[in-house]
């Protein structure tokens, strides 16, 4: 593998979102991009501040919508922590996936346990939806965790990895493909164009029960 080698994604990958945030079907019969500001309006996205402004950087030819699941689509680059996430700043957010569904738990059940120290608390349990999308485009591959850059592994600062995935963006990158530290052996694509996420689906539902120590226990639901 070199530096600069860019693969195809060619099996589904699996997203994980909070149950609590419900997809808004409006999304999927909207027509044209005027039609979609306007329901987001409705829907009161963009009330947020920080969602207007994400919205404005985001291309209007990389807007989702008038198919299923737009709304899970668009949420993941709009609605995003103002710190941002590994290789996402918090001026734009990215949609983050991974190539097996126990990878996508591994990852998820990696952060919630961070969470729960911090908090304090013993155990946590919280329900996801699982999702399957098809990645189109070519994806930077930086798997190779020796030779990635200096701190784009790092596990405590997003600093040096932020600064490498917004330049890759900048720089018309469809996303990077890369490894797990959460799940060992597990590889994760974090995709910078949403026109380049497709056949999004939902595979049910899921519930993590976290603790302090011991196995993050996955159960799905009916």
């Amino acid at each position: 593998m070199t530096a600069d080698e860019r693969v195809a994604i060619d099996e589904p990958t699996h997203r994980l979102i909070p149950s609590r945030f419900p997809p808004i079907g409006a999304f999927d019969d909207v027509a044209s991009p005027d039609d979609l500001a306007a329901v987001m309006e409705l829907e009161g996205w963009t009330n947020d501040r920080l969602v207007a402004e994400r919205l404005k950087r985001l291309p209007e030819s990389e807007w989702v919508y008038g198919r299923a699941n737009a709304s899970v689509v668009m949420a993941s680059f709009l609605h995003t922590p103002p710190t941002g996430l590994r290789f996402s700043s918090g001026a734009l957010g990215a949609w983050y996936g991974a190539m097996r569904i126990e990878t996508a738990v591994a990852e998820v059940g990696h952060h919630l346990r961070r969470e729960l120290v911090a908090s304090r608390m013993d155990r946590f349990t919280a329900t996801y939806r699982a999702y399957g999308a098809r990645l189109a485009g070519l994806y930077l591959d930086i798997r190779d965790v020796t030779s990635a850059p200096a701190g784009l592994y790092s596990s405590s600062d997003y600093g040096a990895a932020q600064a490498f995935g917004e330049a890759a963006r900048a720089r018309g990158e469809d996303g990077l493909f890369y490894a797990s530290l959460g799940h060992r052996g597990g590889e994760n694509i974090c995709a910078y164009r949403p026109s380049k996420i497709l056949d999004v689906t939902q595979a049910g539902h899921i519930e993590l029960t976290i603790r302090r120590d011991g196995p993050i226990i996955a159960r799905r639901l009916a």
